[in-house]
């Protein structure tokens, strides 16, 4: 058993059973939903389901970050118990979580002088900063210390592929990552935009594809040309979705026919709340180790 603790975020968009299986602790983001205050709990206090189908009938979603305060008091118990800790944050591309953990860091370490407090920006999101996290853990059991984690992880957070697709531009436009005009024509002319996490952890679209069947085509060749090992990837694939499972299946079909030697089958799980209420429903997102990401 590690002496120290491994920690992240809600929006790696793992199952509550995946966090608990593998040991990592985590700390809840928060959503608005018509105004109304809820946790980032993974489905606890509302259904996935039932969030976005709010999101589609119109209701107004807002998020806010875990600020240096709620990170003091979710750190504190794990340093009074005598544990060091390891926390991987949401990338500092999309959110300043990462920010408000460090500064929390800062003011435990002269009260804890004996204890190691190390923050990692995960440059990653949902489930593959679940997949990130779920590594860790493979090392961690395998005996790495506190110290030779962290290195490991800041050597290979861009080892770590997220690509993105669309079949609903409706929250991309609200969100202002697509244009109104390219979004009303791109709906028109059936365009689902294919976008994917560059070496600063931001989402950057690379390509606009027209149709659902060619854009699950292409998401997969990514994985294809970028995956360790090509077609002998070895590793596990995650995918993350947003009340859109049919295509997610899709998208995981295609990855275990064409990969015959992935660890395991595909692990679908759904986007979360907090970075749902950016994407809306109709995303699928596909996670997998591969070459060091250059832009």
């Amino acid at each position: 058993m590690a002496d120290y603790i491994l920690s992240g975020c809600s929006t790696a968009d793992l199952s509550a059973e995946h966090f608990a299986a593998r040991d990592i602790h985590y700390i809840c983001f928060h959503f608005l939903l018509d105004g109304r205050q809820y946790e980032d709990d993974l489905g606890k206090s509302i259904a996935f389901e039932d969030f976005y189908k709010a999101m589609t009938d119109g209701a107004d979603t807002k998020t806010s970050q875990i600020n240096t305060e709620e990170y003091i008091a979710y750190f504190t118990p794990f340093l009074d118990a005598g544990k060091d800790i390891i926390h991987i944050t949401l990338s500092s591309g999309i959110s300043g979580a990462n920010g408000a953990a460090c500064m929390a860091a800062e003011r435990l370490r002269p009260k804890y002088p004996d204890r190691k407090i190390h923050i990692v920006d995960s440059l990653g999101a949902s489930s593959g900063y679940g997949l990130f996290l779920d590594r860790l853990a493979d090392l961690r059991d395998s005996g790495l210390s506190i110290d030779e984690l962290y290195k490991w992880a800041i050597a290979n957070r861009l080892k770590l592929h997220h690509w993105f697709f669309s079949t609903d531009l409706t929250f991309y436009i609200k969100g202002g990552r697509i244009s109104k005009t390219s979004g009303l024509v791109g709906t028109m002319l059936g365009i689902c935009p294919l976008l994917n996490m560059d070496n600063l952890g931001r989402l950057i679209p690379r390509a606009k594809i027209r149709t659902k069947k060619r854009v699950i085509e292409e998401i997969v060749n990514r994985m294809e040309k970028h995956a360790q090992g090509g077609l002998d990837y070895s590793g596990k694939c995650y995918i993350s979705q947003s009340a859109c499972m049919d295509d997610a299946r899709a998208v995981a079909d295609l990855v275990e026919q064409r990969f015959k030697k992935l660890d395991g089958k595909v692990e679908i799980n759904y986007i979360g709340t907090v970075i749902g209420s950016h994407t809306g429903p109709g995303t699928v997102a596909l996670f997998f180790w591969g070459d060091e990401r250059q832009d």
